[in-house]
């Protein structure tokens, strides 16, 4: 068996259960990863999932106020709430903020590589409670952040895990057929196999053959950053490459745009390993291969 990757595949189930509905932007939560959020901004509604076998449980929602400006931020102070794919980076001590924040606050990882690679601006938006004098809040309230009653909060605190769990910003909540799901992650698994297995092999062509011509990292374009590549991780004397902890998930906003994040171990001697976590943005082409767009770590 390879090295490079173990994935659990597809499990045969009734085709009744292959017909039900499942969230669409959920296609594999790892065991490392309890939990996923989904803002739906349209209905102001919080939806937790939870990982149950091989899919998820919808265990609640809640409401929530996002900003003034409504959704699809594009630059710092513009009051609207970004849409898209976040990880809650940290949690916040805010006694010693302004009353607004509430009782804590989780700050998401916007601007990500995408939002970078779109020129979009701002920081700062978090998950946070509300002023506990501040009354009724309306659906758009904030500067741009999601805004939970603090009890609420306080409630799904212990759910929050930083730099693991995901919170999706959706304008609705998909739905599709768990078999349409399946197929997706099933595609999605074999191109990180791919990307693996290739890197483990040295085989540099075949692994920059899934970088879209539209890549850029660094500052560089793709024809720079494959040079790079080609004297820098070409060159390293690379035993075995090992994945686990894969997330996929599936873009909020673009169709056919995907997230891999993983844990990534390269070893290039028994005493030298080098691990990483690594986010590969993954789009499908015309003719239907997934390619890779944008890239990051942590």
């Amino acid at each position: 068996m390879s090295r490079t990757l173990l994935l659990v595949g597809l499990l045969l189930a009734p085709m009744s259960v292959l017909a039900e509905l499942v969230p669409a932007g959920v296609l594999r939560l790892p065991e490392s990863t309890p939990t996923v959020f989904i803002a739906e901004t349209s209905t102001s509604a919080f939806h937790r999932f939870d990982r149950a076998g091989d899919g998820v449980v919808k265990v609640g929602q809640d409401y929530m106020s996002i900003g003034q400006g409504g959704t699809g931020k594009e630059r710092a102070g513009d009051q609207r709430t970004p849409l898209g794919i976040y990880f809650v980076i940290e949690q916040l001590d805010t006694t010693r903020l302004h009353d607004k924040y509430g009782v804590t606050a989780f700050p998401l990882d916007y601007p990500n590589a995408l939002d970078r690679r779109y020129g979009r601006t701002g920081d700062g938006i978090w998950v946070h409670g509300v002023d506990p004098k501040g009354g009724a809040r309306p659906p758009l309230d904030t500067d741009g952040c999601i805004a939970l009653p603090n009890d609420r909060l306080l409630a799904l605190e212990p759910s929050f895990t930083a730099n693991v769990t995901p919170v999706l910003i959706a304008t609705e909540l998909s739905w599709d057929e768990a078999r349409a799901v399946a197929a997706v992650r099933i595609a999605l698994e074999q191109s990180v196999l791919f990307w693996a297995s290739s890197l483990e092999q040295g085989d540099m062509y075949a692994w920059l053959s899934l970088y879209d011509d539209s890549f850029e990292h660094w500052g560089m374009n793709k024809a720079e950053w494959s040079a790079f590549s080609l004297a820098t991780v070409g060159q390293r004397p690379i035993e075995a490459v090992t994945v686990s902890d894969l997330l996929l998930l599936a873009d909020p906003v673009e169709e056919g745009l995907y997230l891999s994040r993983f844990r990534l171990e390269i070893s290039e001697t028994a005493s030298n390993n080098v691990i990483s976590m690594r986010r590969i943005y993954w789009r499908r082409s015309e003719s239907g291969a997934l390619k890779i767009v944008a890239e990051d770590s942590g």
